[in-house]
C-alpha cells in the first residue's frame, strides 16, 4: 500500500514554508524560502504576493515533496495557514496585483483608526465583528487603498478586481487563478477583516456600507476544515481541504479543543488564544474576540486572543540592527552571562502597543539605563520583554474568563530559548509546556484537512498524536516576580504617547 500524507502549506509572514505529515502527525520534509519585506516609509510593512506565489510553485513545494521521494498523488489533502490581516487586491481576469500586499504589521492607518474611535467608538465594532478599530486589521488597509488607487473602488464596484488575506490569494492561484480559481476565505481569517459578523459568520452589511467596501470583491466564507475543491496548478487533482489564520493554526494544531485551553505561539510576534468553546466571551481588558476555528456544519468555536506585536522581531533587532549578536540562539548565550537585567527594561513598542494597550502612540523605549548595564543585561531584557508582555495577556485573560489558565502550551522558534521558557514560567507563576512537534502552525492546517479529508477520524485521534517534549515549572520567588513586574509597569508608562499623528 502507497503511504499518503498530508501537506501544510504555512505562509508567513518572514517565509513560506510546505510540510509534509504523517498519520501520527511527525514531521516528513519540509520546503522553505524566505521572501523579501519592504518598509517605503516609516510605519509602512509590505510584501509581493508575486513572489510569494511564485516561491511557493517553483520552490517551496518542489523541495517538500523531493526531500520525502513522493509524488504529488500520495498528497491526501491540503491545508494553509497564513499570516492574517494581511491585505491582498489583485485584478480577477490578469491575476496581477494592484500593488504590494499590505501586512498586518503596517501602521500608516494609524490616523484613520483614530478617527473611528473618536467618531463612531469602540461599541459599533465590537457588536457586530468583535474587534475595536486598529491599525492591524484589514478593513482600514481597504479603506486606504480606495483612498489612494485611483479607480480602485470603482473596478472594485464592477468585480474587476479581488480582495481577500493571503490563504485567499493562494487558494485562487492554486485551483485556477484567472481561469476559474476559487475565491473564497475561512470564518478564521474573515473573523479578522472587521467585515464579518461574528455571530452569523457572514459579511456584514452595517460594516460593508461604514467601510465602503463593495461586496462583489470579497471572497466566500467557509469553514476551517472543508474539502473546498481541487488544486489545479502545482497539485492537479490534491484537494485542499483547510485554510486556518496562522494563530488559530496554532491552537489547533495544540488541540486546545476544550474551553479554557491556551496556546501561545512565539514568533517574530507573539499571540496568546484561550478556547472559549461555543460561548463568544466579549473581552473587557484588552483582548479579541475572534473564531478559533469551525469544523464542516458544526458550530464555530471561538476563541479569546492576545496579540503581542514584537517578542522575536525585538531578538532579530537586536542582532541586524544593534549588531551585538551574530545568530539568534547567541543571546541565550549572552543573558546567560549576567544574574538579572541589572534593573533594565526594553518596552518594544516599535510600531505601538497591540494586547492589551492597543496604544498606537506608544514607541519602543529602554529605561534604567546607568553605568553598570552590558549587553549581557540588555540581552536579558529583550528576553524579559517578551515574558512580561505575556504575563499582561495572561493577566487580562484571567480576568476576561471564568476559567483562569492552569498552563500555557507554547510553540514557535523562540521555545527553544531555555532561559526565555523559564522566565515564562516564573513569571506566569504556571507550568509552560512545548510539545514534539513545534510546527504547530503547520501542524494544525494540516489537522484541520486531514480532519476533513478523513485522514485523521476526530479531534481525540488528534489528542492521541500530541506528546509534550518539555516543561518548565515556576521558582520565582514572589515577591520578586512582583516587584520587577511593577518595574514593567512603570517601563510601559514611558513608551505611551510618544507619537503624534
Amino acid at each position: 500500500m502507497v503511504e499518503r500524507y498530508v501537506m501544510s502549506i504555512d505562509q508567513g509572514t518572514m517565509s513560506t514554508r510546505c510540510i509534509l505529515f504523517d498519520h501520527q502527525g511527525r514531521l516528513v520534509s519540509v520546503g522553505q524560502r524566505e521572501h523579501q519585506q519592504y518598509f517605503a516609509r516609516p510605519g509602512w510593512a509590505e510584501h509581493d504576493p508575486t513572489e510569494i506565489w511564485s516561491h511557493l510553485r517553483r520552490v517551496v513545494v518542489p523541495r517538500a515533496l523531493e526531500g520525502a521521494g513522493i509524488r504529488p498523488e500520495q498528497i491526501a489533502a491540503i491545508g494553509i495557514a497564513n499570516q492574517r490581516e494581511t491585505t491582498v487586491v489583485w485584478d480577477r481576469r490578469t491575476g496581477v496585483p494592484v500593488g504590494h500586499a499590505i501586512t498586518w504589521q503596517d501602521t500608516r492607518t494609524s490616523g484613520y483608526v483614530e478617527e473611528l474611535r473618536r467618531t463612531t467608538g469602540d461599541d459599533f465594532f465590537l457588536e457586530r465583528c468583535g474587534l475595536s478599530p486598529t491599525t492591524y486589521f484589514s478593513a482600514p488597509r481597504l479603506r486606504w487603498l480606495f483612498d489612494h488607487v485611483d479607480g480602485l473602488h470603482e473596478r472594485a464596484e464592477r468585480g474587476e478586481v479581488l480582495f481577500g488575506t493571503m490563504e485567499s490569494w493562494l487558494i485562487w492561484n492554486l485551483t485556477g487563478g484567472p481561469d476559474g480559481g476559487l475565491h473564497l476565505t475561512d470564518a478564521t481569517n474573515a473573523s479578522r477583516t472587521m467585515l464579518m459578523n461574528i455571530r452569523s459568520l457572514a459579511w456584514d452589511d452595517e460594516l460593508l456600507a461604514y467601510f465602503d467596501v463593495p461586496r462583489a470583491m470579497l471572497p466566500e466564507i467557509r469553514a476551517s476544515a472543508e474539502c473546498y475543491g481541487m488544486a489545479r496548478a502545482l497539485l492537479p487533482d490534491v484537494p485542499i481541504c483547510a485554510a486556518l489564520g496562522d494563530q488559530q493554526a496554532a491552537l489547533f494544531g495544540q488541540t486546545c479543543f476544550a474551553p479554557g485551553e491556551a496556546k501561545c505561539t512565539y514568533g517574530t510576534g507573539s499571540f496568546l488564544l484561550v478556547n472559549t468553546g461555543t460561548e463568544l466571551v466579549r473581552s473587557r481588558h484588552g483582548l479579541l474576540t475572534t473564531v478559533g476555528y469551525k469544523v464542516g456544519g458544526e458550530p464555530p468555536v471561538y476563541a479569546l486572543e492576545g496579540p503581542i506585536a514584537v517578542t522575536g522581531s525585538l531578538v532579530q533587532w537586536f542582532r541586524d540592527r544593534l549588531g551585538l549578536i551574530h545568530s539568534a540562539p547567541e543571546i541565550e548565550t549572552l543573558a546567560r552571562g549576567v544574574e538579572d537585567n541589572g534593573g533594565c527594561y526594553i518596552v518594544p513598542a516599535f510600531s505601538g502597543l497591540f494586547a492589551p494597550h492597543w496604544r498606537s502612540d506608544a514607541r519602543g523605549v529602554i529605561v534604567g539605563l546607568t553605568s553598570y548595564i552590558t549587553k549581557g543585561h540588555l540581552a536579558r531584557a529583550v528576553l524579559e520583554a517578551t515574558g512580561w508582555q505575556t504575563r499582561e495577556v495572561v493577566d487580562a485573560v484571567n480576568a476576561d474568563s471564568p476559567r483562569p489558565l492552569r498552563q500555557l502550551k507554547v510553540d514557535g522558534g523562540m521555545t527553544s530559548n531555555n532561559l526565555l521558557m523559564q522566565f515564562l514560567a516564573d513569571v506566569l507563576d504556571m507550568p509552560v509546556v512545548r510539545p514534539m512537534v513545534s510546527e504547530t502552525v503547520s501542524l494544525g492546517a494540516a489537522y484541520a484537512a486531514g480532519l476533513a479529508s478523513g485522514y485523521w477520524p476526530d479531534l481525540e485521534g488528534l489528542r492521541r498524536n500530541w506528546h509534550r517534549a518539555a516543561q518548565w515549572m515556576p521558582t520565582m520567588d514572589p515577591a520578586r516576580r512582583e516587584a520587577e513586574y511593577e518595574s514593567w509597569r512603570r517601563a510601559v508608562e514611558r513608551s505611551l504617547g510618544w507619537a503624534r499623528s
